[in-house]
């Protein structure tokens, strides 16, 4: 990898973080760049997954004070979390690389979709509330939605944190930062079974996953603060509209070839 290679794939990974951090959706910008220094569709992914690690490493850390008194809660999430993402690597591990290849312009399309239509976290948050009773238990099917979402972010995982954090924010009536503390734990676990299964398993360009590992660190703790004094709304709809019109390039290249 040459030295411009190396630099492109860190500031490619700073921006991942910021995205991730504003929108949830950090493959959005890690995935086409990896694509972009010539690594094949499947490797890109896989590497991608592993590179992310760090990022959930970072936000889990700095999540600690909304986790205290979630451990209970948090096992069976955990474990549906393991299931899902060791579901998910195998099911990229069996994709045929011209089948993925033609799949992925529909998930980032969808994701994209995802981002563009959901409505503020605040507001899903307040709409939870109102739906749980205070010292009620959390709904029973949490752990299976948990399961699915877990699937999906170990394929290929756009949005997935964006998934999680409806899903989390509309079931336990717990506000915005505890809900997406949970969503940053569960998200890790997923994402850490599926890139341990890639590390064991398959190849990973590792020449682009440090550099790339590296920017989203970077990425990740600078992302807070920008997403404060950012205007969200605009910005979540400019980081959707890109990730269609992404949708649709690779889409032309999948299609056409």
């Amino acid at each position: 990898m040459s030295v411009w290679e190396f630099g492109f794939l860190v500031l490619a990974g700073i921006g991942a973080g910021l995205t991730g951090s504003i929108a949830g959706l950090a493959s959005l910008i890690s995935y086409p760049a990896l694509l972009a220094t010539g690594i094949p569709p499947v490797t890109a992914n896989v590497s991608n997954t592993v590179a992310l690690v760090l990022n959930s490493v970072g936000s889990v850390s700095a999540s600690r004070p909304e986790l205290k008194g979630q451990a209970r809660r948090l096992l069976p999430l955990a474990v549906a979390a393991v299931l899902g993402g060791i579901a998910g690597a195998v099911l990229l591990l069996l994709t045929p690389s011209e089948a993925f290849e033609r799949i992925v312009p529909f998930l980032i399309a969808g994701a994209s979709a995802a981002i563009l239509v959901q409505r503020p976290p605040r507001d899903l948050a307040a709409r939870g509330a109102q739906h749980h009773r205070p010292g009620a238990h959390d709904p029973r099917w949490l752990p299976v939605g948990t399961f699915v979402v877990a699937i999906y972010g170990g394929y290929f995982g756009a949005a997935a944190g964006v998934l999680l954090l409806a899903l989390y924010l509309l079931a336990t009536g717990e506000g915005l930062p505890r809900g997406n503390a949970m969503k940053n734990v569960i998200l890790g676990v997923a994402n850490a079974v599926a890139a341990a299964g890639y590390v064991l398993f398959t190849s990973v360009a590792w020449s682009a996953v440090i550099p790339l590992a590296i920017g989203c660190l970077v990425g990740g703790r600078i992302g807070p603060a920008v997403v404060r004094r950012a205007p969200q709304a605009g910005l979540r709809r400019v980081i959707a509209i890109a990730g269609l019109g992404l949708a649709v390039h690779l889409a032309i290249q999948a299609f056409s070839g």
